[in-house]
């Protein structure tokens, strides 16, 4: 095999969530020339960015950038952020930045810092909708302009084009934050960079992007090497290994199908992928190929706060309640519908989740057995706190009080573990706008250059 064209480590699956530091500087002993990770998702939902929320605690991101910094600002290995905060917010690159400046400061490290902001202002996406250009999402639906209009925040899932501008400039970067991006992006364009087939480096990049989640038994790291013609994946901590079967698993996780895998600058195509040992713990992946799109696309992701939250819990063992579970519940909808106007016109919601029967998979429950216990959680969203706090009061007197037949203890059947008894848990969103849009024209999203630090 020729020498590398480039190494990546990947030390974690999203930052905050910890690695070995011990493996990592093991790791970057054998020849890294770049250090990425990735520090978002929207698979908490839309709360992220509905709200401003971060993913992980300011504690837990301090913890894991300091040994990137330090391997950045004394060693020179760039360090690239994707997906800022959670939900790559103007405002969360922003705080990245300004943590990354509290660090370097307090190690004495002098950072170039580069940003890209991804934020999208909703006059662009309704101009793209008036004129045709954004795609039905997965459920047939376009964006009403109320949607688009009414989002709390709108960002764009960028590709890898922006994180190639900051890459190819002559200032160069200690760190790179950018917001919102598709999670394999700076990996590609790091690669790419440094002469690798984009099929190679887009393929890399989406195994890469949960670091040592290919690996057996799962880990925190990654290293990935470039070749001309193939790429290897290695787990960080020697306690791993990496398979044939554990790198092509995750090449098809979080995909609609296993083949073919659509991003913002093509589609990845893998059905003539070949994936082989090198080693104990290393895998060979060749045979990638990339398909560039008829034009620049883009995921928007806008979110909207519809109202606010209040639950309780607590568990049933009586028997003769569980044999006549549904319809106990559904005589405790009706009367609560009757004193609460909203839950009847649907301005409010109640919602019970039985677990123990079918809390996880609800109507696709194969098992039908009858449990020995079940474990209620009441969720109830309305306009106001106070309203769904009021809803949730009433819901649980009712699954305290409300007789059934053959109840034998008329009290007692339901057992409440916290005190107090139902919560409020804030505003509820959702995701209002979740579609791609063609992205011809649009103006490249801003790059911004400073210094951080000491």
């Amino acid at each position: 095999m020729s020498a590398a064209l480039t190494t990546i480590l990947t030390p974690t699956g999203m930052l905050g969530y910890g690695y070995p530091v011990a493996d990592f500087w093991s790791a970057l002993d054998l020849g890294v020339e770049a250090i990425v990770v990735d520090a978002g998702s929207t698979d908490p939902g839309p709360y992220l960015l509905g709200l401003g929320e971060t993913l992980c605690t300011d504690e837990s991101v301090v913890r894991d950038l300091t040994p990137m910094l330090e391997a950045a600002g004394t060693r020179g290995i760039p360090l690239f952020v994707g997906s800022a905060g959670g939900a790559g917010t103007d405002a969360q690159v922003d705080h990245l930045v300004s943590l990354v400046d509290s660090i370097g400061r307090e190690n004495g490290w002098r950072l170039t810092v580069a940003t890209v902001h991804t934020a999208l202002s909703p006059e662009v996406v309704l101009d793209r909708l008036d004129q045709g250009q954004i795609r039905h999402s997965v459920r047939d639906e376009l964006p009403t302009r109320a949607d688009i209009a009414d989002a709390v925040a709108l960002v764009a899932q960028v590709g890898a084009e922006p994180f190639t501008r900051i890459i190819e400039s002559p200032q160069k970067a200690d760190v790179v934050i950018a917001g919102r991006a598709y999670d394999p992006a700076p990996h590609a364009a790091w690669a790419i960079s440094r002469g690798v087939a984009p099929a190679l480096a887009w393929h890399a990049g989406k195994i890469l992007e949960c670091g040592g989640a290919c690996a057996e038994p799962k880990g925190s790291g990654v290293l990935a090497r470039f070749f001309d013609d193939c790429f290897t994946v290695t787990p960080m901590s020697p306690g791993a290994r990496c398979t044939p079967l554990s790198v092509a698993a995750h090449t098809m996780y979080e995909k609609s199908r296993p083949d073919l895998l659509p991003g913002p600058d093509g589609v990845l195509d893998v059905r003539a992928c070949r994936y082989e040992v090198v080693d104990e713990r290393t895998v060979r992946v060749s045979g990638s190929k990339h398909h560039d799109g008829e034009s620049p696309t883009l995921k928007v992701e806008g979110a909207t706060v519809t109202g606010h939250r209040a639950v309780f819990m607590g568990g049933v063992r009586d028997p003769i309640l569980i044999d006549q579970i549904d319809t106990f519940l559904d005589t405790l909808r009706k009367i609560l519908s009757g004193l609460y106007p909203e839950l009847a016109s649907g301005a409010a919601q109640l919602h019970f989740h039985v677990y123990g029967r079918d809390g996880v998979m609800g109507a696709r429950e194969p098992e039908t057995g009858t449990p020995f216990e079940l474990g209620i959680l009441a969720e109830v969203t309305a306009a106001t706190p106070a309203k769904a706090k009021a809803i949730a009061a009433h819901a649980r007197i009712g699954m305290l009080h409300l007789p059934y037949d053959g109840q034998i203890a008329t009290a007692g059947n339901f057992a409440l573990p916290l005190n107090p008894m139902e919560t409020a848990i804030g505003p509820v969103c959702r995701f209002s706008v979740y579609h791609v849009l063609d992205a011809t024209g649009l103006p490249a999203f801003p790059v911004r250059q400073r210094e951080v630090g000491a």
